[in-house]
């Protein structure tokens, strides 16, 4: 293998155009060195026109063509470039520009069955030499990054791909190259690639390592965005699910029964009106949706690729088809259009895949014009006559209809999704019980979002309650239904119910709301929630113990301090909607630092793995130690998903915290009225010794009136509890008596009555909690405002 000295030249360049960085590579490449340039405009090297320049990078994120630069001794030089726009460590954004300088020789080439194989290889493939700096890359990798292989050659990857997945990747080749063993890296280099990079070191017939073959596995394929097969007839463009489906199945057919070479570009909004009396744009932003030529693969790694931005001046071909909505004929030699095919790179695979003769066809729907399709053909076909421009308005008007109907699914999507973020939880609530992270994950599917929620609810006492749940049925009515039900489980959680009464009134709620939606509609494809599932757990950070119910929803796991991972036994109790079968509550104690996971079924009925398989890795990577309970989301969500979820997915984590005795203080109370100012006494010694004296006064008050009402109004045995957790301090007061105290407002002349409106006065909240046997009246202060 011939060795040739290769260098990289690297500048980067800030958003005003400036020059900021200036590599020893680009001093051996232009001849300037650092302080000659560095503060100056990028636009002095230039030796072409800047407007032209500016007009290639604008709406871009990554740029790659040749540009004609001076040379410090005056020459002109024709270099490939390859430009990335990046976001700096400060926020602020810049170009980095490189370019790779060798002897012009052809990279090494196997035999013809090798060379066959590395080419046409169904994975991503790339071989880097011994200084790291790429030599082949096969078409698959092309196609995966969107850059040629001449674009990519002589560079490294952290050039190519920056970022830190190129490089935890380039980390990984030294070492192949060095220790002579095959490596792996687990970063993702892009969108169309898997997640799993392999490094293996490629070895001469002495066992000297001489290069490092890259390789990556292939995503699934649902997961890729890229087409499947086309259908036989025509019927197949127009029909698909996606905006991206539909363009790609308009070029599959096209290509090559109508044109050598095509072009889907699509704007984000469709344009309204036409004619020469409106005024438009200087150019038009669109996003390429679909590129094909023939033979397989020309042009296709030229200029702008699948998902990049497209600008068009207003005198391009494109932008007059969409301004006038009618079909423009071209010769690719016509001034026009050979200064718009040199300059732009949207327009680089017309003079990639060799045509003579240039088609545009707009993308007309109802709504307005979508986009455009640009046919190109060979010179041996000869131009575009009046039957092939029948047929590609026809293809063009199927794939615009296609297209309109996935917008048309996608704005009703969004809408659900909005819908539905309104109503799931926008922070997680200030509470010192639990720490918390939670994940919602919509489905991918065309049927839409489902009605799945989670719920984190303060208590009394200190008390937590955590809800997820599973609305059948997906889109607006499952999101409607799913925000009613999770109103209801927060009223009924602020009253304090046990968790087996909740789901029993809960139950009672999906009946009356499947009554009330099948007399209002009765052809309606819901049942008003009937089907829905969930479960709902409450945490005492006191006696650190938990109490589930749940209604056909999967148990929850739990993680033990010691890193042994179980479900908890609750009972499965049937699913919400069914009436008149009990929910049965079970209890456990919750070590301090025990994890607990909640979950909904999406998350382990993936369709690439069963169940076992599916909760196998799920207490894998809950039992793995992490830095944070978002670690522990995220771990959970990439062992189990290889794909966006046919379901929804909600995910809740919570590792359990303890209040010790030394922040909670009791008291058992005699059933006489001369305890009151005992009870006062408790109180006052109690904030002394936790420091809180400038809250004796008020806790007084209210330690003395709730005394007093359970005393008058209550049975004993009557308990006296203090808890300081945080910036809250609680009065709780206990009786075995079920009636409930009502605050009533008290007449001039009263004797009693003030006790209540009193409390609710002082307290920022207050209520009762009914337990199996009697009650507790409890009052909360906020230490922060006194």
């Amino acid at each position: 293998m011939e060795r040739q000295s290769t260098y990289t030249a690297t500048a980067t360049i800030d958003e005003q155009g400036i020059l900021t960085g200036w590599s020893e590579g680009a001093r051996r490449l232009l001849g300037y060195d650092s302080p000659a340039v560095v503060g100056r405009p990028a636009t002095e090297l230039l030796a072409t026109d800047a407007a032209a320049v500016r007009r290639a990078l604008a709406g871009r994120s990554r740029w790659n063509g040749t540009v004609p630069l001076r040379h410090q001794d005056g020459r002109q030089l024709e270099l490939g470039v390859l430009a990335h726009r990046r976001t700096t460590g400060t926020g602020a954004t810049d170009w980095l520009v490189v370019s790779a300088m060798t002897a012009r020789t052809q990279p090494p080439r196997g035999e013809p069955l090798e060379e066959w194989t590395f080419l046409q290889s169904p994975f991503p493939l790339a071989i880097f030499d011994a200084e790291l700096r790429l030599l082949r890359a096969n078409r698959r990798l092309e196609h995966a990054l969107a850059l040629p292989e001449a674009a990519m050659r002589g560079l490294s990857l952290a050039h190519i791909v920056p970022g830190a997945a190129s490089e935890e990747a380039h980390r990984a080749m030294r070492l192949a190259l060095e220790s002579g063993r095959p490596q792996e890296a687990r970063s993702r280099l892009g969108p169309e690639l898997g997640r799993t990079t392999f490094l293996t070191p490629l070895k001469d017939a002495d066992g000297r390592v001489r290069a490092v073959c890259l390789s990556v596995e292939q995503p699934a394929p649902e997961s890729t965005g890229r087409p499947r097969p086309p259908a036989e007839s025509d019927a197949a463009v127009g029909t698909a699910a996606d905006q991206a489906r539909a363009a790609q199945e308009l070029a599959e057919v096209t290509v090559p029964r109508l044109a050598d070479a095509m072009a889907v570009d699509l704007l984000d909004s469709p344009l309204t009106g036409t004619g020469t009396g409106r005024t438009w744009p200087e150019q038009f932003v669109l996003r390429r949706a679909a590129l094909r030529a023939v033979p397989d693969g020309a042009g296709s790694g030229s200029g702008a690729g699948v998902g990049e931005a497209v600008v068009c001046p207003a005198d391009s071909p494109p932008a007059r088809c969409l301004t006038l909505a009618g079909p423009q004929l071209y010769d690719t030699a016509d001034p026009a259009v050979a200064e718009w095919a040199a300059l732009d790179p949207g327009a680089a695979w017309l003079r990639a895949s060799g045509v003579h003769t240039l088609l545009a066809v707009p993308l007309l729907a109802p709504g307005g014009t979508l986009g455009v399709a640009l046919f190109g053909r060979h010179p041996d076909r000869g131009r575009f006559g009046p039957e092939e421009l029948r047929l590609a308005e026809e293809f063009a008007a199927k794939a615009a209809t296609g297209i309109e109907q996935a917008r048309g699914y996608s704005r009703s999507r969004t809408t659900t999704m909005a819908l539905q973020r309104s109503l799931l939880p926008h922070t997680l609530p200030e509470q010192g019980a639990l720490e918390i992270a939670t994940r919602y994950l919509p489905a991918a599917t065309r049927a839409g979002v489902g009605g799945d929620w989670f719920d984190v609810i303060p208590l009394s006492g200190a008390r937590v309650a955590l809800v997820v749940g599973d609305v059948v049925g997906h889109g607006i009515r499952a999101s409607a239904t799913m925000g009613r039900l999770r109103m209801a489980v927060r009223t009924l959680a602020d009253v304090d119910l046990p968790a087996d009464e909740l789901l029993t009134h809960l139950d009672d709620l999906v009946l009356r709301l499947a009554a009330d939606e099948g007399a209002a509609d009765p052809d309606a494809d819901s049942a008003g929630g009937i089907g829905t599932t969930c479960l709902y757990a409450v945490y005492d950070p006191v006696s650190r113990r938990c109490s589930l119910a749940r209604a056909g929803h999967p148990p929850p796991a739990v993680v033990s301090p010691d890193g042994v991972v179980r479900f908890l036994d609750v009972p499965a109790g049937p699913p919400l909607g069914l009436g008149g079968l009990p929910f049965e509550a079970f209890e456990t104690e919750l070590p301090e630092g025990s994890l607990l996971a909640l979950y909904t079924d999406g998350l382990l009925e993936a369709r690439d793995h069963d169940i076992d398989e599916a909760l196998d890795k799920m207490f894998t990577a809950l039992g793995r130690p992490a830095k944070s309970l978002d670690s522990v989301c995220d771990r959970v969500l990439t062992e189990l998903l290889t794909r966006r979820p046919d379901d929804d997915i909600a995910l809740l984590v919570a590792r359990t915290r303890a209040l010790h005795e030394d922040l909670v203080a009791s008291w058992q109370l005699d059933n006489e009225l001369t305890v009151v100012s005992l009870a006062r006494r408790y109180a006052t010694e109690q904030l002394s010794a936790w420091g809180l004296d400038e809250a004796s006064f008020t806790t007084e008050l209210m330690v003395s009136e709730l005394v007093t009402n359970a005393i008058r109004y209550g049975r004993p045995p009557i308990r006296l509890r203090l808890i300081h957790q945080g910036t809250k301090l609680i009065s709780e007061v206990y009786d075995s008596s079920g009636t409930t105290p009502h605050m009533r407002r008290a007449r001039i002349f009263d004797e009693g009555g003030r006790g209540l409106l009193l409390v609710a006065q002082l307290a920022e909240r207050w209520g009762t909690r009914h337990d199996r046997v009697g009650k507790t009246v409890w009052a909360e202060q906020s230490l922060t405002t006194l």
